[in-house]
């Protein structure tokens, strides 16, 4: 599909499996708004975050209702889905699935509750101790995760869920209580957005790994993932949530407590490639970070050539810095069929044979007898690269030469952010020499760390580059507790003696698409 931000989807060929973008959370307090509009605008802004699943969940200061379904925002929501959606507190989720499969039990918000009061939750990142807050649940509630009032054990597996339940586990303590006990407890990335009937919270873990913005409306606040999504709602940039922050939002106004000291690492790999080129992260606008990468990148990898290209349209800022950096004409010579989307037909054996050419046609009289450097911002298994480079020479170019504007990507992440399996990523055990004579090209360069993070204008200790350098900042557990299905067959069981439908008094408060 066409992604908001003018990017393709991840998958320009029929079954790769690229970088899957961490979720879009949203949140609103606007008495007299149409909050639902809202959330969906800027759930909207954010789609590229995550494809598989949208949700909403609304308040107008005594019921909380929530319309989920999985699909795209534009998908699960139309005008009569956000009329069912009254109140002037929402919270806004789209999805993709780190932590669970992808299905409509998965979606969020989640919710939790008592007789007393419902949350609805949404989160941003992956949490790296989900076994262990799942045996503080099962503690919590005698040993029996069926006891929640919540969705954990009916059929929902992720680690979202989870901490929906440990907020609200306890009937007697208040939400904003819970939070202060149960948010040090997390491990891993997390930007929280959650609600009661009365308040709109937002959380960040202590190391910031996912971004967090908070917004001002002319009669009330945001708070979003991304400053692109305040844009499209007509908010002002306020300032982040910071590292380790509560925030909370009601009819008093805002309050602001820690739960923890900052001890920042935020994701380079938002500056590379997650996030919306417009979206401005701890003061450094993310398009002027990919065109000086490309910039570092021709300084680092020079080579005689005509043409300076990007791989559409991800590789676009920083072909736009090579171009400039080394003087070669910046020049397009791939056209992309922007309609070609998240097709449910399997294509047919000749179609997947052509592969690429479903989103991609090269410009052939551009393309004759020039000598191409094509720029992209990553290589995971080489699938995408092979089949351009092929391309491009049948189209005539005289060389293909591909530059990339990260480092090799030979680590996975377990913060939020999908990769290939580290035995799939082409880059492991492969020197770059290696990887070119792969893919096919006549040369090949990376960025260099250094250059990378110099490109960011942050300060290297602020960051987490794991996926480059293997270097955690947060101390994993061990392999068995980690990975996207870790709670699958933790909950099955569970589930197999629980009736899905059974959510208690939620059910008088809650509504959801199918």
């Amino acid at each position: 599909m066409a992604r908001p931000d003018g990017r393709l989807s991840h998958d320009l060929l029929p079954g790769e499996r690229l970088p899957q973008d961490a979720c879009g959370v949203f949140g609103v307090w606007a008495p007299g708004e149409e909050v639902a509009k809202l959330t969906y605008f800027g759930l909207y802004a954010l789609q590229h975050r995550g494809q598989e699943a949208a949700g909403i969940a609304t308040s107008d200061g005594q019921r909380l209702v929530v319309y989920k379904d999985v699909g795209l925002v534009s998908q699960v929501f139309d005008e009569s889905a956000l009329a069912s959606l009254p109140g002037h507190l929402a919270v806004g989720h789209c999805r993709y699935s780190t932590t669970g499969r992808n299905s409509w039990e998965n979606a969020q918000p989640t919710l939790g509750g008592t007789a007393d009061h419902t949350v609805a939750l949404t989160h941003n990142g992956n949490l790296i101790n989900t076994a262990e807050l799942r045996d503080r649940l099962a503690e919590a509630l005698g040993g029996d995760l069926s006891r929640s009032r919540g969705e954990v054990g009916r059929g929902n597996t992720t680690d979202t869920a989870l901490v929906t339940g440990l907020l609200t586990c306890d009937p007697d303590i208040p939400l904003e209580t819970a939070a202060l006990r149960v948010l040090p407890l997390l491990r891993g990335a997390f930007s929280l957005v959650f609600c009661n009937e009365t308040t709109l919270y937002a959380a960040r873990d202590p190391q910031g790994v996912r971004p967090l913005v908070l917004g001002r409306l002319e009669r009330g606040w945001v708070v979003a993932s991304e400053t692109a999504a305040l844009d499209i709602v007509g908010a002002s940039v306020v300032r982040e949530i910071e590292p380790g922050e509560l925030i909370a939002i009601d009819e008093n106004g805002l309050r602001s407590q820690r739960f923890a000291e900052p001890a920042p690492k935020r994701c380079v790999f938002e500056w590379v490639y997650l996030a919306r080129p417009d979206t401005t992260i701890a003061g450094r606008e993310v398009y002027d970070s990919r065109v000086e990468m490309g910039r570092r990148l021709a300084a680092e990898h020079p080579v005689e050539a005509d043409m300076v290209m990007p791989t559409p349209e991800s590789g676009t800022p920083a072909a736009i810095g090579y171009a400039e950096a080394s003087g070669i004409p910046f020049g397009h010579g791939l056209v992309k069929n922007a309609y070609v989307g998240r097709t449910f037909i399997a294509p047919s054996q000749t179609i997947r044979q052509l592969g690429i050419r479903l989103k991609l046609n090269p410009l052939r009289d551009v393309i004759k007898g020039k000598r191409l450097v094509v720029v992209d911002d990553s290589i995971v298994r080489g699938n995408t690269q092979r089949a351009l480079v092929r391309m491009l020479r049948e189209a005539g170019a005289a060389e293909v030469h591909v530059r990339i504007s990260s480092p090799p990507v030979r680590w996975p992440c377990f913060y939020g952010i999908d990769f290939a399996t580290r035995a799939e990523l082409i880059a492991t055990g492969l020197a770059v020499e290696d990887i070119r004579a792969s893919i096919g090209a006549d040369s090949l360069g990376y960025i260099s760390e250094e250059g990378m993070v110099a490109a960011t204008e942050q300060d290297r200790s602020a960051l987490c580059t794991a996926c480059f350098s293997g270097d955690y900042p947060i101390t994993l557990p061990s392999r068995d507790q980690l990975g996207k299905d870790v709670l699958e067959l933790q909950f099955a069981a569970v589930h197999d003696e629980v009736d899905v439908t059974d959510v208690g008094t939620l059910d008088q408060q809650a509504t959801s698409g199918r």
